[in-house]
């Protein structure tokens, strides 16, 4: 762990100062594969113009206050205006990374509205059945074994939280809000491998934790890396990190996520976590650093845009 001196800053780090890391290549209007669209935390919408999958699908994004010393609902005002404005229909998978409550909480409400199954553990199944969704719309995953929805193939990894886990242990019963924000257990953490039929793939990586060996023989061009609390880990936990995700799947290009201030509504602009709690700085320096030496390109993905990594690599 980093100095408590460190952790104990005041303010938060400047975003601002990544500008250059932003600006992806736009996806095309009719892109010959898969696009992805950055809807904060660890949200991410893969469509391909036939089918769409969303990882968590958490809108609501209570205020710091209501998650300390309240009880939580998904917001569905709030559910509605998103999926409205990211033109979200129809979905076909929503599948969340893990079961804390900035992941999960809206899950089964956004399928209900979309269609979508929800696939996860035994954790996020309890979330659906205390939201309302039946079991024949609940897919308990078998982690290593891969999923077809249309042209995309998901594959479950079980992994590991960032240290610490503030929530730890399983959802053994239904979830059924307004709860407590310890309800949300993390259940179990996913790594989740993305493969589609024009031969692309990503990793999505929610929690910037890891379990060695975890992805050894994975492959994805593009990596989706989950960095919320990163920035208190040392240099070592965050150079492991990254040898155990980047590195063990061959990604070339990565797309930082869950470093947002997720206590802000998503129609106000993305800010970074406060030193409180996360030290974006502390970070990029670690990560940009290994990004130059391996000839990786390092991104922050720009919040409602359909994006396309893979044109970086000529894919």
């Amino acid at each position: 762990m980093r100095s408590l001196s460190l952790r104990l800053r005041l303010g938060r780090p400047e975003i601002g100062r990544y500008a250059d890391s932003f600006g992806l290549p736009q996806a095309s209007a009719r892109p010959d594969g898969p696009t992805v669209t950055f809807l904060g935390v660890a949200t991410l919408l893969f469509e391909d113009g036939t089918t769409a999958v969303l990882t968590d699908g958490f809108f609501s994004r209570p205020s710091l206050p209501r998650v300390a010393l309240g009880r939580l609902a998904p917001d569905e005002a709030r559910i509605e205006a998103t999926l409205a404005r990211a033109g979200i229909d129809r979905v076909a998978v929503v599948a969340p990374v893990h079961t804390h409550f900035d992941h999960v909480m809206d899950s089964a409400v956004v399928a209900r509205r979309t269609g979508a199954r929800l696939a996860g553990g035994t954790s996020v199944a309890q979330v659906g059945r205390g939201g309302g969704l039946p079991d024949d719309r609940i897919d308990v995953v078998v982690p290593g074994e891969p999923m077809t929805v249309g042209g995309f193939r998901l594959t479950w990894v079980e992994g590991e939280h960032c240290p610490p886990d503030r929530y730890p242990g399983t959802i053994t019963a239904p979830v059924v809000p307004p709860v407590r924000t310890d309800a949300y257990r993390c259940g179990e953490a996913w790594s989740i491998l993305v493969e589609h039929d024009s031969g692309r793939s990503a990793l999505v990586q929610g929690s910037a934790g890891f379990r060695p060996g975890a992805l050894a023989g994975r492959h994805a061009d593009v990596a989706y890396l989950g960095i919320g609390q990163l920035g208190v880990q040392d240099e070592a936990y965050i150079a492991e990190y990254w040898a155990e995700t980047v590195e063990a799947v061959g990604a070339r290009q990565v797309v930082l996520i869950h470093w947002d201030d997720f206590f802000r509504p998503l129609d106000r602009p993305l800010r970074a976590l406060p030193y409180l709690g996360d030290d974006l700085d502390a970070t990029m320096a670690v990560l940009g650093r290994l990004a130059d030496e391996q000839g990786v390109g390092l991104h922050f993905p720009t919040v409602w845009r359909r994006e396309d990594p893979w044109v970086l690599l000529g894919r």
